[in-house]
Parts: structure tokens; sequence; C-alpha cells
């Protein structure tokens, strides 16, 4: 092989290396997350036009304190803007999670993969724990726990 050949293929293939980064480094979609989420973590989805929306924000705020809940709840609390949705998530959201791309909603999905609440208005914590509380998964996990 001569060298000029080598070398530009060297080169190609340097030139590749920040396309094949950025291509991994890439969120996966809504779906693959809910996906491997799957028996592993409840997911709150938190989905607003923007991120200035008013419920949007005061549904952070009041999340904002509760990390230890959240975690003792297996909970991954995902960000969902409509403005920045691929047209597989829109599809996702909208057909398999029945949410609208308009206005403020919170979803609630159990580690099973179903949809277990959703709210047009933000949810307190408190609630949030309560409805998770008596779902038979978490008495499980909490039975567990009591007993270690």
């Amino acid at each position: 092989m001569p060298i000029r050949t080598w070398i530009f293929g060297g080169l190609v293939a340097l030139a590749l290396v920040p396309a094949l980064a950025a291509t991994s480094a890439l969120p996966p979609g809504l779906a693959q997350t809910l996906r491997a989420s799957r028996w592993k973590q409840r997911v709150l989805l938190i989905g607003a036009p923007s991120a200035t929306q008013a419920d949007f924000q005061r549904q952070k705020t009041l999340l904002a304190t509760e990390a230890n809940g959240l975690a003792e709840r297996d909970f991954q609390v995902l960000e969902v803007l409509y403005d920045q949705l691929s047209p597989a998530d829109r599809q996702y959201w909208q057909q398999q999670l029945g949410q609208a791309l308009a206005g403020f909603v919170v979803v609630l999905v159990g580690k099973d993969g179903g949809v277990k609440q959703t709210s047009a208005r933000p949810l307190p914590p408190a609630a949030l724990f309560s409805t998770v509380d008596k779902m038979p998964m978490r008495r499980e996990e909490m039975g567990r726990k009591d007993k270690n």
C-alpha cells in the first residue's frame, strides 16, 4: 500500500472521530429511555411547550428539595420540552403515552412501563409519593427494606 494512501486513510479516520463521538453522545429517544428504565426505575415525565412555562418551573421547584424521596422510590425525572422532541419522540408522546403536545403535564410511569398517573397541574411531592407508596411493587420494596 503506498504511503500516501495509508496517510489519507488515517486522516479520514481521524476526521471521523469527532463525528462518531458526537453521535454516541446523543441522548437516547424517549421510547428507548423508558424501555431501559423498565423494572429498574419509575419515571416522572414533566412535559411543557417550553422551559419557561410557569407550571413546568413550579414542578421543578416542588421536586428540587425532594432528592431523597425520589431516590428512595427509584425515580428518574425527565424534562420533556415539546419543541425539542424528535419526530419519533413526538409520535411516542402522543400515541403511546396518550399526551398532547400542548400545555403542561406530569406523567408518572411505573417500573412496569405503564402510565400510572397524569396531571395537568404540578404534583406536590407528598401526593406523588403517596400514589407510588400504594403500589404493590413499592410496598414489596418497602417490605424488603424493613427486613434488611
